[in-house]
């Protein structure tokens, strides 16, 4: 008996998938936990494995189609079984109800069935369907204008504004109107949000125009929301890293044969921002309408660039963790981001999030909130200069930048500074016995 392959749930949040690109063919032999295909959510791309060993009978959801979870996308056969799709993508004849049992005896022998017209779900990508879901709009009725036939949210727009137009009722000629008395006009109401148009682009010669990657759609829609969401505000902080720094080349060795890992400094920055957060909790919370949020735990995001965008992985329980603990979790997130296997549900639950954009060179930067979150903690470049120490005297220290990005609807200057005070005082004052 065939074995169904399941689009999988991946997450709480996740309600469906796109199939990115299919690893076998129809008729391939496939073995149990390799890759089968590759899937796409609006969190994160991953590979789904395989989950038997066989021969993958038929493909039922083609490369570009959006399902829901729990979808039925292809089934395997087993070993030496013999298969043969059928027409109704299942593997055996539909089944006929009483109604079209009687409907059939009923039909003249020589007038064949006819067959029921079926609407194809087009292809769009979950801005697009969260738009259709919110306006109550079906997306069979859209014409889409990408890349083979896919609804973009231009598209979107465009129909509900047309539909909008269409559903006002004629004008009517203008009457004169009696005088009446001056009355004071009603208070307004608020105001809706609304899309900003996009800005038209000049073609110039020699110009090159491809589609935004999914992921770069992505971010761009979080970080518009994100900017129109919270009061953005960047404090920063200059911090000496001598003592850290020297920690670190004497731990170094030590640290890699005890771990296998190699000591950066990112730990070192996660663990003194955490233990500053137990201090100053307003800082790892959330706003909820007229209400705060204090999480109970961190969940540390960690800012990792990828070739064609940035993807911000959670180090769960990061309040919990020692050291090494922070260093593993940090290590292990960053290492699957790259690879592309990370699950849809480690991008999420983050409370605190941490980029670091000073090995490209940055002195520091102010980056923007990961919503629905308050802060974000920007790691420059870490550098050897001159700075005045104890009185008049100059000396060369390893200095960095450290900016803080706050939601200032929660958070005030003075708790924003208080809190990078913390951080400072724990990066400058690194003991001896840590890691």
């Amino acid at each position: 008996m065939a074995t169904d392959v399941i689009m999988p749930q991946m997450g709480e949040s996740i309600t469906e998938g796109t199939i990115t690109r299919w690893r076998a063919q129809a008729g391939d032999a496939v073995e149990r936990d390799d890759p089968l295909f590759d899937l796409a959510t609006d969190k994160v791309d991953t590979e789904v494995p395989s989950p038997v060993t066989g021969r993958l009978a038929e493909i039922l959801v083609p490369e570009g189609e959006t399902v829901e979870v729990n979808t039925v996308v292809a089934r395997i056969a087993a070993e030496g079984e013999s298969w043969e799709p059928t027409e109704s993508g299942n593997g055996a004849a539909p089944e006929e109800s009483g109604a079209e049992t009687e409907a059939a005896e009923a039909r003249p022998a020589d007038e064949p069935p006819q067959p029921q017209p079926r609407r194809r779900r087009p292809r769009s990508s979950p801005l697009v369907r969260r738009m259709a879901r919110e306006n109550d709009v079906d997306l069979a009725d859209v014409p889409g204008s990408g890349e083979g036939g896919r609804i973009t949210k231009q598209d979107m727009l465009g129909w509900i504004a047309n539909r909008a137009a269409s559903a006002a009722p004629p004008a009517e000629p203008p009457t004169p109107a009696p005088p009446v008395p001056v009355e004071l006009p009603p208070k307004p109401g608020p105001t809706p949000v609304v899309e900003p148009e996009p800005i038209p682009v000049p073609a110039l010669a020699g110009d090159r125009t491809e589609p935004m990657s999914r992921m770069r759609r992505t971010i761009a829609e979080h970080m518009g929301r994100s900017r129109r969401t919270s009061a953005h505000v960047t404090t920063v902080f200059e911090v000496d890293m001598s003592r850290v720094m020297a920690v670190r080349a004497a731990a170094a060795g030590r640290f890699e044969e005890r771990t296998g890992l190699r000591l950066t400094l990112t730990p070192f920055f996660a663990r003194a921002a955490v233990e500053a957060l137990d201090e100053f909790p307003i800082l790892n919370a959330s706003i909820a309408g007229d209400d705060i949020v204090f999480h109970r735990t961190v969940g540390l995001g960690i800012a990792v660039a990828l070739p064609d965008g940035l993807i911000v992985p959670v180090v769960r329980g990061a309040d919990e963790r020692n050291f090494v603990g922070l260093a593993r979790g940090i290590h292990d997130v960053a290492n699957r981001a790259r690879s592309g296997a990370l699950q849809p549900d480690e991008v999420t639950g983050g409370t605190f999030t941490i980029t670091n954009p000073g090995p490209y060179g940055a002195l520091f930067g102010t980056p923007i909130i990961a919503q629905p979150q308050v802060a974000v903690l920007g790691v420059g470049g870490v550098h050897k200069r001159p700075v005045v120490i104890e009185g008049d005297a100059i000396a060369v220290r390893s200095m960095v930048f450290l900016a803080l990005s706050f939601d200032h609807r929660l958070i005030d200057g003075a708790v924003a500074d208080q809190f990078m005070a913390a951080v400072k005082r724990r990066l400058e004052n690194w003991p001896d016995g840590e890691p």
